[in-house]
């Protein structure tokens, strides 16, 4: 359990660590590319080589791993969807809506048992990010955004993850896991820049200190959010890393002096954290 906590609380400082390191670099940059080769040029080759020689390669393993790879598309592709429609500060919160699905599904799928609990915690910090994202729903332009696309493929991915993690023995294993997926979404973004502007990568590049920051991030945020749910459920972890939406919306309002909507954004803040303490105690 120690372990998990942990685990998740690097992993939550990883993530606003990248995503405080993305909103410094210019949109046409499309810093998220960058990023995701850093991590695969960092990362694939100790890691893929840890997965084929520790796994066995059972027929439900590859299917979780397709399943994964499949998800990470999704995922990747809705969120560029949807930040075409709305802003990430509007859209973001309501894909992070997605333990409520990992939850449903993975007692309807698995037969796991939550806590009530676990159940109420769930339901509110979800409450909390709805609070966040008023004004998007208010306005229609959240709909329009479609972040259920990418809120879907969070929880598909999340629980294929967690169940391919039970055979994965090591981290290193789990970099390689996490790695095929990336790989899949990072051939989708070159088709879709080849597409959308001609070219298979960004007409420019992000700062090389954010690129090798960037890229040593996000992966190691992912695999530790797998490696907690070893021991926790996966609604319980995904909700917990959360944490990051309240700590980025702190930083937001009193680091950058954001202050658009910032009482509504505190009360959202409050009410996750209010929901993530009732999971914990």
């Amino acid at each position: 359990m120690n372990e998990a906590i942990v685990a998740v609380a690097l992993s939550v400082a990883m993530h606003v660590a990248w995503n405080l390191i993305a909103r410094q670099q210019p949109s046409d940059a499309f810093p998220l590319w960058w990023v995701l080769l850093a991590h695969l040029l960092i990362f694939a080759p100790w890691g893929l080589h840890a997965l084929v020689s520790e796994v066995e390669w059972t027929p439900a393993f590859a299917g979780f791993l397709a399943v994964s790879a499949a998800a990470n598309v999704f995922y990747f592709t809705g969120l560029r969807k949807a930040y075409e429609h709305a802003p990430v500060s509007l859209v973001y919160p309501l894909v992070r809506s997605s333990p409520l699905l990992i939850a449903l599904w993975s007692t309807l799928l698995f037969g796991e048992t939550l806590r009530p609990s676990t159940w109420v915690g769930i339901a509110i910090s979800v409450l909390g990010l709805w609070v966040l994202s008023y004004s998007a729903m208010a306005s229609g332009s959240a709909r329009r955004a479609l972040p259920w696309v990418a809120m879907l493929a969070t929880s598909a991915y999340s629980l294929s993850d967690k169940a391919a993690a039970a055979s994965i023995p090591s981290l290193a294993g789990l970099f390689g896991f996490v790695s095929v997926g990336y790989l899949a979404s990072w051939l989708s973004m070159c088709w879709t820049l080849k597409r959308t502007t001609g070219r298979w990568s960004p007409a420019r590049r992000i700062d090389t200190r954010a690129l090798l920051a960037g890229g040593a991030c996000i992966g190691t945020a992912y695999v530790l959010v797998i490696h907690a749910m070893r021991f926790l459920p996966a609604a319980e972890v995904v909700s917990y890393t959360n944490a990051g939406i309240v700590l980025a919306s702190l930083l937001s309002i009193f680091y950058f002096r954001e202050t658009q909507d910032w009482r509504r954004r505190l009360i959202g803040a409050a009410i996750i954290t209010a929901g993530l303490a009732i999971m914990a105690l």
